[in-house]
């Protein structure tokens, strides 16, 4: 097994193509054909856990934070993201970064919190848009069913709860191939008329290569017509934050311990008390001030986030009880999460829950 096959999977869980655009996701540093020796899962990648991973045997350092975010113009070992890198490329260790990838995932960040806060019924809080894609093509009649069967096999045509979803009109398509042609039906350099199907599906934008690469390997005709166009629908299953409901309302004081207990935090700053149960629980994981308007829209009782500032909690306007947990405290169940699906994914390596505490954070 190299580092590329462990890649694959995690791309499966959280593709990059849904990453936020400023982000820094991906393979920072080595080389995807290594071989695989095993995996170290961290949140941050410091010095610590690059030392870590050599006392383990481990050439793959899986962590949620980039620890590359900023162009790098030197590597001379001034601070601790160069000697990071610079450790990690003596000792042949590569970093991956799945940050925001994994935010907007649907079984990422958030969705780890809402079950360990055991809320129900979760759904995405900002849904992205943009990332739906249309493929339309016209294929002989004859053909069509094993058009349509190849793009399923590869993701095509899923919706929701649904599969093998596809629009298709019959018709007829005319086309000369020219003195330079090589007509798999009709005769070049006369004018054919073929009993057709459009085929029309959607799929996500992240398959987009492998649609091409399918339609072109399974398509007859020596050239292939079709259309892609980009959706603005919102995709409910990819976007910040998620909201769920408690089983049972909890009042603010009991919704606060439980929150205190379930994220293993000391201090959680909030807004005032509204004197009102706690249901509907938003939860976006990192820095989230900027979905506090999100997460009142949604109808949410209380939002749990992390850096708040000190004139965000007067957007609670006597509307929402606005908790702020803590940056690495809202995050640290995600290498949980990577490592239990790793292990389900690679069964004949190590997958190694990092030891190290990142939080660069103290309390007194």
């Amino acid at each position: 097994m190299i580092i590329q096959d462990v890649i694959n999977h995690l791309e499966q869980l959280a593709p990059l193509a849904y990453a936020e655009d400023f982000d820094n996701v991906g393979l920072l540093v080595g080389d995807k054909n290594s071989k695989l020796t095993g995996v170290l899962v961290t949140l941050d990648t410091l010095e610590a856990v690059v030392n870590e991973a050599i006392e383990q045997n481990c050439n793959l350092i899986v962590s949620f934070h980039p620890i590359i975010f900023k162009g790098l113009k030197k590597i001379t070992g001034k601070n601790y993201v160069e000697r990071v890198v610079l450790k990690a490329i003596k000792n042949d260790i590569a970093i991956y970064s799945m940050h925001t990838a994994l935010d907007n995932a649907q079984q990422g960040v958030n969705h780890i919190i809402c079950e360990q806060l055991q809320l129900k019924n979760q759904h995405i809080l900002i849904p992205q848009s943009a990332t739906i894609k249309k493929l339309s093509t016209y294929v002989p009649k004859n053909e069509a069913n094993q058009l349509r069967d190849a793009l399923f096999a590869i993701g095509a045509g899923a919706i929701g709860n649904y599969n093998h979803c596809s629009f298709n009109v019959e018709g007829y398509g005319t086309f000369n191939g020219n003195e330079n042609a090589n007509p798999t039906i009709g005769e070049k350099g006369k004018t054919h008329t073929e009993e057709e199907t459009k085929i029309t599906v959607t799929f996500a934008k992240h398959l987009e290569s492998k649609i091409i690469d399918t339609l072109f390997k399974t398509h007859s005709y020596e050239e292939v017509a079709y259309e892609i166009t980009t959706l603005q629908n919102k995709n409910q299953n990819i976007g910040m934050g998620m909201v769920g409901e408690f089983a049972e309302a909890m009042d603010e004081t009991e919704f606060l311990q439980h929150l205190k207990t379930k994220m293993n935090t000391g201090t959680i700053r909030h807004s005032a008390f509204l004197n009102k149960k706690i249901k509907k629980v938003a939860v976006l994981g990192g820095s989230g001030s900027f979905a506090i308007n999100n997460a009142k829209a949604a109808g949410a009782d209380a939002f749990v986030t992390a850096d708040l500032k000190y004139h965000d909690f007067f957007m609670s306007e006597n509307s929402i009880l606005l908790s702020d947990i803590g940056h690495y405290e809202s995050e640290q169940f995600t290498k949980n999460l990577l490592v239990a699906y790793l292990t389900k994914k690679i069964t004949n390596f190590a997958i190694i829950l990092s030891k190290t505490n990142t939080n660069p954070v103290k309390y007194f």
